[in-house]
């Protein structure tokens, strides 16, 4: 920013507090993490009152701590005004909440990892909304077990295949489960991998990532999209082979942004796998926040959001 920047190692101390009401025209001072902080977490008041005096107005441009009613984040609004939404925070909550309220149709997500428990909420909010959602990942193996398919040894959450029995028959329409898996006895058998029916997975293997046929289909479904919403990798993508279904997606992610689809990934492992790609300028939003994003898709209010005063940075 060719600006002199002052760092001092505190954050709520004396010392920051006259370092703050030092600095010169054009100066930036840097304070120390505030997660160092004991109150932090606790969204302590005192510490929250501090915070407010090092400055004249508080803009919040950390998205992936929104989540979270910290000192820092909701509990510095009480003390300081105006509290704003920096350029990303806008961004963000631009790109996902058009996703959940206002999405150009047809609207298709894509949901993967391992447990379904932690995306129901999401699969809930969604599938309402869109015209197809595309399941991916171990979570998969739990709508198999539903289905009465032999999953092996893949993950199932058997405290969750009556709520995959009664979201496919309610949603079957617009739910697509993988029609083909790579599957190996164990992650680190990668030279065993192959592909079989969503129905041939043997006992003594594990779904470890979507078959070719899944990832083409998926991929065809991204191409007739004009928003796409992508949560979650489709297998184990950090050992390859069990990367090429999670890396077919985010290929066809950014061939549908360069046809001008609007393309969102959901932060987390998906923006991790886009960067491993390399194709994170090849979307049209990549989140910051993998909890924030899952709790704002899901419908919950996100107290550093609602922290913020009703105006505008100007």
């Amino acid at each position: 920013m060719h600006k002199r920047v002052v760092f001092v190692d505190s954050t709520d101390t004396q010392q920051a507090i006259d370092a703050s009401n030092a600095l010169g025209e054009d100066e930036i001072l840097l304070l120390e993490n505030t997660r160092f902080l004991p109150g932090e977490e606790s969204n302590d008041a005192a510490l929250a009152r501090s915070l407010a005096r090092l400055g004249d107005l508080f803009v919040n441009d950390a998205f992936g701590a929104a989540h979270r009613a910290h000192a820092s984040t909701a509990g510095v609004c009480e003390f300081l005004h105006p509290c704003v939404a920096g350029l990303l925070m806008e961004r963000e909550l631009d790109y996902l909440g058009r996703a959940i309220g206002n999405a150009e149709r047809p609207f298709v997500a894509i949901l993967g990892g391992s447990k379904i428990s932690g995306k129901i909420d999401v699969i809930e909010q969604l599938l309402p909304k869109v015209d197809g959602m595309l399941i991916g990942g171990a979570m998969a193996c739990t709508f198999y077990r539903a289905m009465g398919l032999e999953t092996g040894k893949s993950l199932v959450e058997e405290e969750k295949v009556d709520l995959a029995r009664e979201l496919t028959e309610k949603w079957g329409t617009r739910l697509t489960l993988p029609h083909d898996a790579v599957v190996a006895p164990s992650v680190e058998q990668g030279a065993a991998a192959h592909a079989v029916p969503k129905d041939g997975i043997a006992k003594d293997e594990a779904m470890l990532d979507i078959g070719p046929r899944t990832a083409e289909s998926y991929s065809r479904a991204i191409a007739s999209a004009k928003t796409v919403l992508w949560n979650g990798p489709m297998g184990v993508f950090e050992t390859p082979p069990f990367d090429a279904g999670t890396m077919a997606i985010a290929h066809a992610m950014a061939a549908a942004t360069k046809r001008g689809a609007v393309t969102i990934v959901g932060g987390g492992d998906s923006a991790a796998a886009v960067a491993q790609a390399g194709l994170e300028d090849k979307m049209s939003h990549v989140s910051t926040g993998g909890g924030a994003s899952l709790e704002f898709l899901e419908g919950k209010t996100l107290p550093g959001v609602e922290a913020l005063d009703d105006v505008s940075a100007e």
